[in-house]
């Protein structure tokens, strides 16, 4: 091999380590909301070092051609990708992101076939591609399905098929058979098939889940998807995008472990789509009691109201995202530190519907970070709290989880402002959250309800706070 090659490949070598380098690092950035800025940053520089290094590696001429294709495809997709940026509001995000998980899926499986129909030499090889194609087809069908149901196309109720868990393990039967099959003969139908079934596997686990619990399905969907990438890595001999792959499938499945402890479930659930499944059934001679009488305050009585406080907590909600109203949010919590009010905001793991969602709301909206804190650190401050503000927000704080043990999210962990002196809850109507489920906290005597749009309501309080 000349030098001058060895040398360059050497080079690349070493940017790869740097790139893998600041992955760690961005990753590391993301962990807190002050160095999440810095974290974007290392990561778009190790992006930007791994394409520059892949692109310039030595090849022959018709590879140089090929270049040139995939400069063009990565120019195409950085515009759409801006536009994207630029268009997609914030409530939107979820689905993006589940979006974005998919071509990551979609991506790998091509790869793989593409690498298959080029000419496998060994056994091992064909193991890898196998291993790619699979975790990408369920990557790729289990993110569509997640994206339809967070936006709506699809119900968020879960599929509860009969003997479902028989089924899943069917299908991981039949694509075991079919990785033997192909192993032994490298015939391209055994791929395809078992393509097939692990597009069918991703579409029933995703499905058994319910709307309440997608976030930990996002988090879920990208450690798979970094999974899918680590796969590539060993099929292409690319020891960054395995290291790459690692890194977010392993950081997926930790954030996908804490999230379902937050909300007193099981990890297995998540893997094999028992999410969803049927609470325990109520007792047929239980007396029902009354959904209740909700009581309403305006923006006048919210303010006067606010202006007698010394301690108040503001809980934001999917409604905050909908309505864009963090904006209104800070001017209201600047409006009342000014006032001398102690102001903090309480954060639910699984609040929106991504893995911090909320934060990242309140970080656009330059909310102070170190008065925001996570449910853990502020549910026991909340019975000395004067005023809890509930901004679209539903089952995140609906005491159904810890007083109806018959209730979809029984057990799960929620913030409990009903313990607090008074809850003003923002919404639009009465109507349930994303589980489907009534909120007695509505009908509570300490509770008051502020109904109409959360920037609207917002702008009116801080205006009357103004007058005083």
């Amino acid at each position: 091999m000349p030098a001058a090659i060895t040398n360059f490949m050497a080079f690349a070598t070493v940017a790869y380590i740097v790139a893998a380098i600041l992955f760690i690092l961005a990753l590391r950035g993301l962990a807190s909301q002050e160095t999440a800025r810095r974290g974007n940053l290392y990561g778009i520089i190790g992006m930007a070092i791994a394409i520059v290094a892949t692109l310039t590696w030595p090849s022959d001429a018709a590879h140089d051609q090929f270049n040139y294709l995939v400069i063009a495809a990565i120019g195409g997709g950085a515009l759409i990708g801006g536009v994207l940026a630029a268009r997609v509001g914030m409530t939107s995000m979820p689905e993006l992101v589940a979006l974005l998980h998919s071509f990551v899926g979609l991506a790998a499986v091509l790869v793989g076939f593409s690498h298959q129909l080029h000419g496998v030499s060994d056994l091992v090889e064909r193991i890898e591609i196998y291993i790619d194609i699979i975790i990408g087809a369920i990557t790729t069908t289990g993110s569509v399905l997640a994206f339809l149901k967070l936006r709506g196309s699809v119900s968020g109720k879960p599929l509860l098929l009969p003997a479902r868990h028989l089924l899943n393990l069917g299908m991981l039967g039949a694509i075991v058979v079919l990785a033997v099959l192909y192993d032994r003969t490298g015939e391209l139908w055994t791929l395809e098939a078992g393509t097939a079934v692990a597009g069918v596997l991703g579409v029933h686990l995703v499905a058994a889940i319910g709307g309440a619990d997608m976030p930990v399905v996002v988090s879920m969907l990208n450690s798979y998807s970094g999974w899918t990438a680590a796969a590539a890595g060993f099929m292409l001999e690319n020891d960054l995008l395995i290291v790459t792959g690692a890194l977010v499938g392993s950081s997926g499945a930790i954030l996908s472990y804490i999230m379902c402890k937050a909300m007193n479930r099981s990890i297995f659930n998540v893997i094999f789509g028992g999410f969803g499944a049927a609470p325990p059934k109520a007792d047929k001679n239980a007396p029902k009691l009354p959904a209740g009488e909700v009581h309403e305050i305006d923006a006048p009585g919210l303010a006067a109201t606010l202006l007698a406080s010394k301690h108040v907590v503001i809980v934001p909600g999917y409604g905050m995202a909908t309505g864009r109203a963090q904006h209104a949010v800070k001017e209201l919590t600047d409006t009342l530190r000014a006032k001398g009010i102690e102001v903090r905001f309480a954060i639910h793991p699984v609040a929106g519907r991504l893995p911090g969602h909320m934060n990242v709301l309140l970080a656009e909206a330059n909310v102070p970070y170190d008065i925001v804190f996570e449910m853990d650190e502020i549910n026991g401050d909340l019975p000395a709290t004067d005023v809890v503000i509930v901004i679209g927000a539903n089952d995140i704080v609906n005491p159904s989880a810890e007083e109806d043990p018959t209730s979809p999210i029984a057990g799960m962990p929620v913030l409990q402002v009903w313990t607090a002196h008074l809850v003003v809850v923002n919404k639009r109507s009465r109507g349930a959250g994303y589980a489907g489920i009534d909120n007695p906290l509505f009908y509570k005597p300490n509770t008051k309800m502020l109904f109409g749009d959360s920037k609207a309501a917002i702008e009116s309080v801080v205006t009357e706070l103004k007058k005083s």
